[in-house]
């Protein structure tokens, strides 16, 4: 039956209905290959023919391919015959052109990379990466879950594995020009799911750009066999910036939601190359630096102490922000709260935070040196008492030669998350005055603001306020039936003489007092409830 789906090219669907679909599916890897090549191509054969043909059909959404694919992985011919199963699925890839089974082809390759890294290897190994560069350009106009699915390929892939240099060298302006146009067309609506893929792409290939030109920074060896790669995300930034600061946005917002560890460093990484690079010093709106300076400061506050990498990161980010960007010049914005930051995190006089390393405390010190972050005559009193006292850090100790280098070599495994300092001390509470201040524009988040570890004052409970009734304090009159300090009105509580209580019947409230000078005499007891007499008026 596989050959007989194999075959059939008029161009009507193989399958009546989707019952029907999913039973030949089944039936498809439902006896053994035995080993035989030929078996096994026949079965891919019939595989691909069939998800392709009904893919508009039955398969209206990602998951619904995802389940064909899933049913291959699970299959005794792909368990079976792993090596040889992928081998046939990227030389399919490679020779394929049309959208049908290119689609089978890339969502199989999708979930079979995710469950075993080595899968992406071997693409990368076999030359997919200018293969789906390719088709990303053929189809960014005619098959837009196609072009999605491929986006999606292409960062997994990218994000796992080193691209070659001489692959990366086929990325061109175009491409990258092309992408920052899909943000911009999408600008309307952030929620947009097709702007999430196009961005990870973008981050992604500058990381391959900052990893090539550190490589050939550090081994001069690889240098000459590898061709001269320009950062073309860089690049296109330098001479379009104005024309696509939607995707600069996009990615403040990202950082803004994003926990997952990978990620962040991919929006840092290409953060510290918009900040160092003089011809996009200005990409950002002096409103989206506010933004960012917010999530940078509440992010390093609220990393625990473990998580140095990604604290050095931060603060590697955070000195050209500090230095180049419109933020340098007045008004400055918080320039207290980050002074008591970096106090904080340098570890002077904290109980709260573990002592800093020596890493930290450079790059502390080298943002506290930002020229304006501090006042001229702090700044000279500072530099008299570090003489006098002789407390100081050499140059080559405040430097960063290697910034750019140590930016690039940080990498985290997809999806390990970012820990919160609030999950390792639960009882923390929030440096909002101290830190965030009071404006109105930081950022709701993941953490709200920095966490610091305090002893948690038990609350202090405040007596009961005495009920009134026209002004003055009700102070009933004690009954017979009724203890001396009785409540009066309302539900007054009798003991029973065994230690249990029962409600006391209510009493009817006092007549409020007459409007005038004289002073009523105090009924004599709880049944007095009249005032005195008044002559009625005829």
């Amino acid at each position: 039956m596989a050959t007989d789906l194999a075959l059939a090219s008029d161009g009507s669907p193989p399958v009546e209905n989707e019952e029907q679909f999913w039973k030949e599916l089944a039936a498809i890897f439902s006896r053994d290959c035995a080993g035989s090549h030929e078996s096994i191509d026949d079965a891919l054969r019939a595989w691909l023919y069939l998800v392709a043909s009904c893919r508009e059909l039955y398969l209206v959404t990602e998951d619904d391919v995802a389940s064909c694919s899933q049913l291959l992985v699970d299959s005794r011919t792909f368990c079976q015959n792993r090596d040889y199963v992928r081998t046939q699925i990227i030389y399919s890839l490679l020779q394929e052109d049309e959208a049908g089974p290119i689609h089978a082809i890339a969502n199989f390759m999708l979930l079979d990379g995710r469950s075993d890294e080595a899968a992406f290897r071997r693409m990368m190994d076999e030359g997919c990466f200018p293969r789906l560069v390719g088709l990303i350009n053929g189809t960014r106009d005619n098959d837009r879950r196609l072009h999605r699915l491929l986006l999606e390929l292409v960062y997994e892939m990218s994000r796992i594995e080193r691209v070659r240099p001489e692959d990366l060298a086929l990325v061109t302006d175009d491409f990258v020009t092309y992408m920052f146009q899909v943000i911009e067309s999408l600008s309307d609506d952030v929620d947009d799911p097709y702007h999430y893929p196009v961005i990870r792409v973008l981050l992604v290939l500058n990381e391959q750009y900052m990893v090539a030109s550190t490589t050939a920074a550090v081994d001069p060896a690889s240098a000459e066999e590898a061709p001269l790669l320009t950062n073309r995300i860089i690049k296109v930034l330098s001479l379009r910036g104005p024309d696509f600061r939607t995707f600069g946005e996009n990615i403040i917002l990202l950082l803004n939601r994003e926990t997952e560890t990978s990620l962040q460093l991919l929006i840092l990484k290409l953060l510290y190359l918009l900040f160092t690079t003089k011809a996009t010093y200005e990409y950002f709106y002096t409103n989206d630096l506010h933004v960012l300076l917010d999530v940078i400061v509440r992010n390093l506050l609220d990393l625990p102490n473990e998580s140095t990498s990604l604290r050095h990161t931060y603060l590697r980010v955070l000195y050209p922000l500090l230095a180049h960007t419109q933020l340098s010049r007045p008004p400055h914005y918080k320039r207290e709260e980050i002074n008591r930051m970096l106090w904080i995190l340098g570890g002077a006089d904290n109980t709260h935070f573990a002592p800093a390393d020596e890493t930290t405390v450079r790059l502390v010190d080298r943002v506290s040196k930002v020229e304006w972050l501090s006042r001229q005559e702090a700044h000279v009193e500072g530099e008299v008492a570090r003489k006098l006292v002789g407390i100081s850090l050499s140059e080559s100790q405040t430097a960063s030669s290697v910034s750019v280098v140590d930016v690039a070599a940080v990498m985290e495994k997809p999806g390990v998350k970012t820990p919160s300092r609030k999950d390792d001390q639960p009882g923390a509470d929030a440096l909002k005055d101290g830190i965030q201040g009071t404006s109105g524009d930081a950022p709701p988040l993941r953490a709200e603001a920095a966490t610091v570890a305090v002893a948690a004052k038990p609350k202090k409970i405040r007596p009961e306020v005495p009920k009134h009734r026209h002004g003055k304090l009700l102070t009933p009159l004690p009954s017979p039936s009724a203890p001396a300090n009785g409540s009066g009105h309302g539900n007054s509580v009798v003991p029973n003489g065994g230690g249990a209580t029962q409600p006391q019947k209510k009493i009817p409230p006092k007549a409020p007092p007459p409007r005038r000078g004289t002073r009523l005499r105090q009924a004599a007891s709880a049944g007095n409830l009249r005032g005195p007499e008044s002559t009625p008026v005829s």
